[in-house]
């Protein structure tokens, strides 16, 4: 009986009653599935490319503010003995707003009536006319390619770059089907070991626009023609992970090139009829020789 009043006298706890939790809005359900998928994509979106960029103007007159003066043509040629007499300014490298570089080739070796003495020279130099490198039609090489594909002219070039000991070979391919895109292919000599490129030309395009792909396919880089230009302009993109000095000045020439592309295609296409139907016998500049000649002979 003690313990039943013990009990008694004990004051009685009162047990809260359990609250219900609070109900998440279908409305506030959605925009939280929302931000979260708006999370995780963001989180699995590749980094933002960085470009390297340029631009190769060309002019579409003699007329430019780098030969303009009485003495300026003779102080070209004091200032490199790469700018020889036939030497003619015809366009730009510019970066940010501001010329790195001139871009030049001898006229009279270009002249029409000159059959396979006939060569296309291209140089590019700094702003103070330090020879950066050379771009040269191989009329042997081209004409090798040329009758061995079956009449598809192939021309074929040669770079050399100032402190860069490869020749880099620079080739039309001769894989292209009427109205198909052509391609160019070349490789360059890196500390890393060869980096082999291709250019092929936009199927659609209204200029002369380019895609520049690494070894594995990758696109690297964009050459937008702008057709504005009457002298022909290419505004250039390259991938800063892949673009390098080397790789820069050779895009730089294979712009210049353009501007010669068609008057190549069908200089080469007519020396290889000519030889092929025994007009003409062929022969190679002395210069041009100089450039298959074997590194290793005794001399």
């Amino acid at each position: 009986m003690s313990e039943a009043l013990a009990r008694k006298d004990e004051p009685e706890i009162e047990t809260a009653a359990p609250t219900a939790e609070p109900v998440e809005s279908p409305a506030r359900a959605a925009q939280a599935k929302v931000a979260r998928s708006m999370k995780a994509a963001k989180a699995d979106k590749p980094a933002k490319t960085n470009y390297r960029e340029f631009k190769v103007d060309l002019w579409a007159t003699d007329f430019n503010d780098a030969e303009i003066g009485i003495y300026q043509r003779a102080r070209n040629e004091a200032a490199s003995d790469q700018f020889t007499k036939d030497m003619e300014i015809i366009g730009q490298v510019v970066e940010d707003g501001e010329r790195t570089g001139l871009l030049a080739f001898r006229r009279e070796l270009w002249r029409e009536d000159k059959n396979f003495d006939r060569r296309l020279v291209i140089k590019m130099f700094s702003e103070k006319l330090s020879w950066r490198g050379s771009l040269e039609l191989m009329m042997g090489r081209s004409l090798q390619l040329t009758l061995g594909s079956s009449g598809v002219s192939v021309p074929a070039y040669s770079m050399n770059l100032a402190r860069h000991e490869q020749i880099i070979q620079l080739e039309r391919s001769a894989n292209k089907w009427p109205f198909m895109p052509e391609k160019f292919s070349f490789f360059l000599l890196t500390k890393n070991g060869p980096r082999f490129y291709k250019l092929r030309r936009n199927v659609i395009a209204i200029g002369a626009d380019y895609t520049l792909y690494d070894q594995k396919g990758r696109k690297i880089g964009q050459l937008d023609h702008r057709i504005i230009n009457l002298g022909g302009a290419w505004r250039v993109k390259l991938d800063k992970a892949h673009s390098h000095a080397q790789l820069e000045r050779a895009i730089q020439l294979f712009c210049t090139m353009l501007k010669f592309n068609g008057q190549s295609r069908r200089h080469v296409s007519r020396m290889a009829e000519a030889v092929l139907r025994g007009r003409l016998k062929p022969a190679i500049d002395h210069h041009e020789e100089d450039l298959y000649l074997n590194p290793r002979r005794r001399r």
